[in-house]
C-alpha cells in the first residue's frame, strides 16, 4: 500500500493576457499584492495563436507570464489552485468594472502552477482531460517535462506548444530547481 507524501515544490505561475498595456500592468500589481513578488517575468507576447477571444476581448492580444516564488514565506501547495482561480476570476471581473475599455473582457488571468515535471493549469470548463478540484474549478496538465524538454498533449492549446514560451517555462523550472526542488523530474 502506497503512503500519502508531501507534494513536490511547486510555484505559482499566472499568464495574463489583453490588448490593453495598463490591464496587465493592474493585473501584475495585484497579483504582487496578494503572493509577493515576480521573480520572473516572461516577454510580452504576440498572442494570435487563436481568434476564441476576439469578440470578448478584441484584436491585438498581448500575454505575458509572471512566476511567482512564496517558498520564503511557504511553498506553494496545489490545493490552493482553487482559491487562486477565483481570484483571478473576481480580479477580471473587477477591472472590467472599473476601466473605461469597450471590451466586455478586457483582461484575461490563467494561473496555474509548475513543477519540475510539469506545468498545470485552472480553468473553469471541464473537459474529459480536466479533474474537477473543487468550488466549480478544475485542473490540466497542460506541458510536461521529459528526457530534457517540454512536451504536449493532444488537449495542449496551440501557443503553449510554441518554442519561445517553453523557453521561458525552462528558466523558471530553472529557477525551482536552483531553489530547493527535491523532487527531480529529469
Amino acid at each position: 500500500m502506497g503512503r500519502p507524501t508531501a507534494h513536490p515544490p511547486a510555484l505559482l505561475l499566472m499568464a495574463a493576457f489583453s490588448r490593453h498595456d495598463e490591464a496587465l500592468d493592474w493585473a501584475r500589481r495585484r497579483a504582487e499584492e496578494t503572493w509577493g513578488s515576480v521573480v520572473r517575468e516572461s516577454s510580452w507576447f504576440v498572442f494570435d495563436d487563436t481568434d476564441y477571444y476576439a469578440p470578448t476581448m478584441g484584436p491585438g492580444l498581448h500575454k505575458v507570464f509572471w512566476l511567482f516564488d512564496s517558498t520564503a514565506r511557504e511553498p506553494f501547495d496545489p490545493a490552493a489552485l482553487v482559491d487562486v482561480k477565483r481570484s483571478t476570476n473576481d480580479w477580471e471581473d473587477e477591472y472590467a468594472a472599473l476601466s473605461k475599455h469597450d471590451d466586455r473582457r478586457p483582461l484575461n488571468l490563467d494561473p496555474g502552477y509548475l513543477t519540475l515535471g510539469k506545468l498545470v493549469l485552472a480553468s473553469t470548463k471541464d473537459f474529459a482531460h480536466r479533474i474537477y478540484l473543487g468550488r466549480g474549478i478544475y485542473a490540466e496538465i497542460t506541458l510536461y517535462y521529459r528526457h530534457g524538454r517540454w512536451e504536449s498533449h493532444p488537449w495542449t492549446f496551440a501557443d503553449y506548444r510554441r518554442a519561445d514560451y517553453q523557453e521561458f517555462f525552462t528558466e523558471c523550472r530553472e529557477y525551482l530547481k536552483k531553489n530547493g526542488a527535491a523532487n527531480k523530474h529529469e
